[in-house]
Formats: C-alpha cells, sequence, structure tokens
C-alpha cells in the first residue's frame, strides 16, 4: 500500500468558524510526518477526524484504505492515537491500563498478556508496571500511552503534541521511542507539534499549518534550503524603523525575504557574510541606528514566519492573550 493516509479537502467548520479548511494531504505507509504549528491552527480537529472522534464538514479521507466515515469502525482498528490529555485511569496499574486497552479491542488473553510485554519492553517501564499510574511522572505517563497506543498492532499511530510539558531529558527520551517504532515496528506515524526542533529531528517531510490551511509541505531541508543560503538578523534600537527598512531592503534587490519579528528585522540572503556591509551601509544611510548584527542558517522558525508572516511562538502568545481576555471577560 503506497499510501497510509490520504485526504481530499477535508474541512470542519464549529458554529461559522472554519478550524481546519480544505487539507489535501497524503502520507507514505511507513513515514514519520510531521503537522507543525501552534496552538489553534487547526492540528488537534484534523487528528479528531481523522481518528473518526468527529466527522468532517466537508472532504474526505481514507486511513489504511478505509473511508473514515463508512468504515469507521475499521479505521478504529487500524489506528493507535496518543491524546493531547492523558486518559490513563491513574487509580490502575500500568499494567491493568494496557490489559483494558488490550479487552476493549477485543484481543484474547494470550495475546493481550505477550503483547502487554513487549509494548512495557519497548518503552521502558517493565519494572513499574505493577505501580498505580498516579505514582508515575509525566514522562512514564507518555510512554504508557505510547505503549497502549501499540497494543493492537495498528498500521497508523497518532501522536498528538506528544512531548507537550515534559523536560528536555525527558522529550528526548520520547523522541528515541518514537523512531524506534517507526523504524522497527513499521508503524506509520503523524506527529503534531508546535516544538520546532521535534519537528526537525523527527519528521521525513512535514505539513506547516496555519488558521486550519497547509500552507507549506516538504522535507524539513527542502523547506529551509527555499529560503536561501543564510539569514542576517539585525536588531534595531527603534522598532518604529522596521517596515522602513524594510521596504530599503526590497527596493534595493538585496534579499530574497524580508520578515519582522518584534525589533528585529530577518534577511534572507546568499553569502550572508558578503552581503553584511551592505545591508548595514544601507541602514546607516537612510539614518536608522542598528543595535546588533548577526548570521546564521535558516530554521523552521524562519519557515514559519515567511509563510505566515509571525513567528509560531508570536502566535502562541496571540492565542493566550485572546484566551485570557475571554476567561476575564466571563469572570467580569
Amino acid at each position: 500500500m503506497l499510501y497510509a493516509i490520504e485526504t481530499t479537502g477535508i474541512t470542519k467548520i464549529f458554529e461559522g468558524v472554519t478550524a481546519v479548511n480544505n487539507v489535501s494531504i497524503s502520507v507514505k505507509t511507513g513515514e514519520l510526518f510531521g503537522l507543525l504549528g501552534p496552538n489553534g491552527a487547526g492540528k488537534t480537529t484534523l487528528i479528531n477526524m481523522l481518528s473518526t472522534m468527529t466527522e468532517p464538514s466537508g472532504g474526505s479521507a481514507r486511513i489504511w484504505d478505509f473511508d473514515i466515515s463508512r468504515d469507521a469502525s475499521a479505521v478504529r482498528q487500524s489506528i493507535g492515537v496518543v491524546f493531547q490529555d492523558t486518559t490513563l485511569d491513574d487509580r490502575l496499574t500500568g499494567r491493568e491500563n494496557l490489559d483494558l486497552h488490550g479487552r476493549l479491542y477485543g484481543m484474547d488473553s494470550k495475546n493481550r498478556k505477550k503483547r502487554i510485554e513487549e509494548v512495557l519492553s519497548l518503552v521502558e517501564l517493565t519494572d513499574r508496571a505493577d505501580s498505580i499510574v498516579k505514582t508515575y511522572s509525566g514522562g512514564m505517563m507518555r510512554r504508557l500511552e505510547i505503549a497502549r497506543g501499540l497494543m493492537h498492532h495498528p498500521h497508523v499511530l497518532f501522536l498528538d503534541e506528544p512531548t507537550l510539558g515534559l523536560d528536555p531529558q525527558t522529550r528526548n527520551h520520547i523522541w528515541e521511542y518514537i523512531k524506534i517504532l517507526n523504524k522497527e515496528e513499521g508503524v506509520t506515524i503523524v506527529l503534531t507539534t508546535h516544538y520546532m526542533e521535534e519537528a526537525d529531528q523527527l519528521c521525513g517531510r512535514i505539513a506547516i499549518i496555519d488558521h486550519g490551511r497547509i500552507v507549506a509541505l516538504d522535507t524539513p531541508v527542502a523547506l529551509k534550503s527555499r529560503l536561501g543560503g543564510d539569514v542576517i538578523t539585525l536588531g534595531l534600537e527603534n522598532p518604529a524603523d522596521m517596515a522602513r527598512l524594510c521596504d530599503i531592503y526590497k527596493k534595493n534587490g538585496c534579499a530574497e525575504i524580508v520578515s519582522l519579528k518584534k525589533n528585529e528585522v530577518f534577511i534572507t540572503v546568499r553569502e550572508g557574510e558578503r552581503q553584511i556591509p551592505h545591508v548595514l551601509n544601507l541602514a546607516l544611510n537612510a539614518g536608522i541606528p542598528i543595535q546588533s548584527v548577526s548570521l546564521r542558517k535558516p530554521t523552521l522558525d524562519d519557515v514559519f514566519l515567511h509563510h505566515t508572516g509571525r513567528a509560531i511562538r508570536d502566535k502562541e502568545a496571540s492565542e493566550a492573550e485572546r484566551v485570557g481576555y475571554i476567561i476575564r471577560s466571563r469572570r467580569k
């Protein structure tokens, strides 16, 4: 089977708000595919539709060649899901959580016991299998949820923000488990994240999603290479000069891409070291003081900034402010 997942114009509208807008993607069998975007971009809504938790408002999708609307039961048998929020029963042991999941999927006693030992070993939880889950750390709970998602040998595993809220060391451990699942178990994995490094390190291809739309899709290397060779970052003393400086660079043709973030101007160029003197002279001749200058290779943050006009962290902050405003308004 060439494609484990195929969507055609899949769309979801909630009370007049389009959460997922005409998304068409194809995920190859055995691929580790990333959905990169801020909270509120539509990542979880897309996963909910593909896992048959939510009916699409339009379009269609097939998982392992089963239609998500007409063959929902077959789709559920073919997938595993690790949700963004924990769904473990913390009053049961790790082993009991896995056993319950196996029973729900109709696994017989012999296969259930065998598979429990396999997945516990895979995520290195054998020694804590009989401990109550409420005594687990956040990282251990995440590993147990991944193990549970694998219990019934799914063809496709959805991981929705699998390392959210974890410390860097635990996050790196989870990354290693995900790589093993993909390579050794042969599981097709779709991972949603708003961590640039996570998408860059793990995913063979990445779809950048913003306001429910896919704005770019390719390998991390290809997405970054399209921006050009180097990124010059200029820190300005006066943020009010930013727009004028961008216009100057664009008119003089010294940069392929110019973008803004807070009090910084990002200029994507080729042969950045040679371009720096020219870039600085243009600013100084215009009477615009430069506070700092640096040179680096493009990152996925630059890719996101280029396609959306904003950094992913800025979008996270805006969403947090919007939610905070709603909460404060309701309290009044």
